[in-house]
């Protein structure tokens, strides 16, 4: 029997199964198997997390309210209105959680004579030091704003921290606001003997801010920090220059509305916020207010900070090793042989750092393309693309300047390109390129190869060490033909090329994922074998959903690995019990997107840079690519069934859309602990086996002098 696919019951709200994710990271700080430090600096992820989502998913929200836009989701049937009420409910339980782990692990850094305090509970001699930082360092930089006839409720900017501030003299009551300047640090280190003391910049200016209102008493003042509505709209149509709108639109998105007012109520539970809340034009859902300082992300500092004092605190160093299906062999030569796969952050990400370094060097390279969506901030691949065109190679690169949040650098990394001698394109009208690609053109033997490295993540060095991704470098024919096509495709004018072995989104991605999902039904009727196997960020498509539902119901098996947002709901009877779905948050961010379907033996593995979500598969540039190589596919099966078994890192969803931890009898087993288990073994092999091919060499060199 066939269930209605459009009842509610069957799906999960994204907004609130975003929130559900943030919980899920917030247990990271809660389980006592991750290390102290590691686990304030799950804290700080969970705050870095929610001022993105509120600057573009609840200010998006807000903005329907405000136009009277009152339409439901599609898929749970909720008005903005219901969703920003429930995401008011879940946020706050989830906040609560969140500090009152700020104060247990903060607490337990007293063990290692290390303490958080207000400068009223220091010694006295340290009251008497932090007065001279207040009078020298940051007095000078402190401009207290009055507000009054002559003087407006100031355009406060968005996530820094301000001190409000009541006072009064005989003529009366007035208001002023104080703002913690971007310069100075966010926290001072003070020893007395054994003990150190962190002390909030916020609470040191509390504590003397009388010197700035001479004459007045201060009656009382808290901090406060405001979220601005950061998803504004870039103007492409008509815009001359991309770049020059991307500058405009930078400067428009620091006066956005604001959509949260953050308070520290810690000294006075009294505060209600109603000044701030009328000037800001918010409701009083729009307030959250803390038993803690604001803005956690100062953690992520105070963690690194300590890491060398506490070793044990962290989580034990690992180095990532030489990718097994490359080992010691040059990349380009490997290529020529056989397809090359790279699973980072276990595998090192230098590889595809000399790939293109070589690329910039070897006088046989005649081109180099490659599309940039998020780079590191002192960029080795960048480098290697300015030096190629020092060395008048043809190089194109695709500087996806819509990146969110990563505009200002992308920017200023195309201006470098093209100074360079690089050819620049910005991607394409209303569709950002998310797409992973490079290709590497060089004469081998006469002949033309073109070398093409495809992946699930970025070209960031520096994320490759904390995100899973996974890539592969060909020299494929087909793939190859493909590669030029797309990059001829973005560069020029010509209709979207047909590709022999590629997907690529706007469309296609979702089209070959519905296909392939009919198949495997089709294929499970006549042989009973039907299973589909998907892991990424975040599943949101209804289409995709439905056709999952469909599969479901028709006894394929489906196994869904999903860090994020999961709008489907597994396990309902009849309709999505066939289905599992499964989070993983723990040491790494899972990035790599794996899809898989058996066809009754004729298995179809891809990786691709798209979840199957709708904004991936619809609005941007997209590539998935096939796994070919036997090889390749048995390892990625291999891992594939290592995320499934997890029970120590893994929560699986309940049909209510709740999530739980894995609990079973079985050893227990965290994916990622087991392959940086499986890398290190590797790389222990490796490093045997040089040693003995070095001691092989010198007792030949020894033969031959006798």
């Amino acid at each position: 029997m066939a269930y209605r696919l459009n009842d509610q019951k069957y799906y999960n709200n994204r907004e609130l199964s975003w929130l559900q994710f943030n919980y899920r990271v917030i247990q990271e700080a809660i389980d006592p198997n991750n290390p102290l430090l590691e686990r304030l600096k799950f804290l700080a992820i969970t705050s870095s997390n929610l001022d993105e989502f509120f600057m573009v998913r609840v200010a998006g929200l807000k903005d329907q309210v405000k136009m009277n836009y009152h339409e439901p989701d599609t898929k749970t049937q909720l008005t903005p209105g219901q969703q920003l009420k429930g995401i008011g409910e879940l946020n706050r339980q989830n906040s609560r959680v969140q500090y009152e782990y700020y104060h247990k692990l903060t607490s337990e850094l007293g063990k290692y004579n290390i303490y958080f305090k207000h400068p009223h509970e220091l010694p006295k001699s340290i009251q008497e030091e932090l007065e001279g930082i207040f009078d020298t360092e940051i007095y000078p930089s402190l401009t207290p704003l009055g507000i009054d006839a002559y003087r407006p409720f100031p355009k406060l900017k968005n996530k820094k921290i301000n001190i409000f501030v009541n006072l009064s003299d005989d003529l009366g009551d007035q208001t002023a606001i104080v703002q913690l300047p971007t310069v100075i640090k966010r926290f001072y280190e003070m020893q007395d003997g054994i003990n150190t003391y962190y002390v909030l910049t916020e609470d040191i200016i509390e504590t003397y801010i009388e010197k700035l209102f001479k004459g007045y008493r201060i009656d009382r003042t808290f901090p406060f920090r405001i979220t601005r509505n950061a998803d504004l709209t870039i103007h492409e149509e008509g815009a001359a220059d991309l770049l020059i709108e991307i500058e405009r639109f930078l400067k428009e998105r620091t006066k956005g509305a604001a959509v949260r007012l953050e308070i520290d109520i810690s000294n006075d539970y009294t505060i209600n916020g109603s000044f701030l809340r009328n000037e800001l034009d918010l409701h009083e859902d729009d307030i959250y207010k803390f038993d803690g300082p604001l803005d956690l992300t100062f953690l992520f500092e105070l963690s690194s900070k300590l890491k060398e004092r506490l070793p044990n605190l962290v989580y034990q160093s690992f180095v990532p090793q030489e990718p097994k299906f490359l080992g010691s062999d040059n990349i380009y030569d490997k290529a020529l042989r056989e397809d090359i796969f790279f699973h980072h952050p276990f595998e090192s990400f230098e590889p595809i750092v000399d790939f293109m370094k070589e690329a910039a060097e070897d006088p046989d390279v005649l081109a180099i393309k490659q599309t940039l969506y998020r780079v590191s901030s002192d960029s080795p691949i960048i480098e290697a693309l300015k030096r190629a065109a020092e060395n008048n190679k043809q190089v194109t690169v695709l500087v996806e300047l819509k990146a969110r949040f990563d505009e200002e650098n992308n920017v200023q990394w195309a201006k470098e390109l093209e100074d360079a001698g690089c050819h620049v394109i910005y991607g394409m009208h209303y569709l950002k390129t998310h797409s992973k690609i490079t290709l590497v053109v060089k004469r081998v033997k006469g002949k033309i190869v073109r070398y093409v490295h495809l992946g699930t993540g970025n070209y960031n060095d520096s994320t490759a060490k904390q995100y899973t991704d996974m890539g592969i470098i060909t020299t494929d024919s087909e793939i190859g033909t493909d590669a030029i096509n797309f990059f001829n495709y973005l560069s020029g004018y010509s209709l979207k090329p047909e590709y022999n072995s590629l997907h690529v989104a706007p469309f296609e991605i979702r089209d070959l994922f519905g296909e392939s999902i009919d198949e495997e039904i089709e294929l499970h009727k006549e042989h009973g074998n039907g299973y589909i196997f998907a892991k990424m960020n975040s599943l949101t498509d209804k289409k995709v959903i439905n056709k999952l539902l469909q599969a479901s119901q028709e006894g394929v098996k489906v196994d869904l690995v999903i860090r994020g947002i999961c709008c489907l709901k597994p396990g309902i009877e009849g309709v999505s019990d066939n289905i599992r779905v499964i989070s993983i948050v723990g040491r790494f961010l899972e990035h790599s997107r794996i899809y898989y379907f058996n066809h009754n033996g004729e298995e179809k593995m891809y990786l691709s840079s798209a979840d199957m979500m709708t904004r991936n598969m619809i609005k941007r540039v997209e590539i998935l690519f096939p796994i070919n190589d036997p090889r390749i596919l048995e390892e990625l099966k291999s891992v594939n069934r290592l995320y499934l078994t997890d029970n120590v890192k893994a929560r699986v969803q309940k049909s209510d859309g709740t999530y739980e931890y894995v609990k079973n009898s079985y050893e227990p087993i965290s994916a990622q602990d087991e392959l940086m288990r499986r890398s290190e073994s590797y790389g222990r092999e490796q490093q045997v086996q040089k040693e003995n091919q070095l001691l092989l060499k010198v007792k030949n060199r020894f033969k031959k002098r006798k």
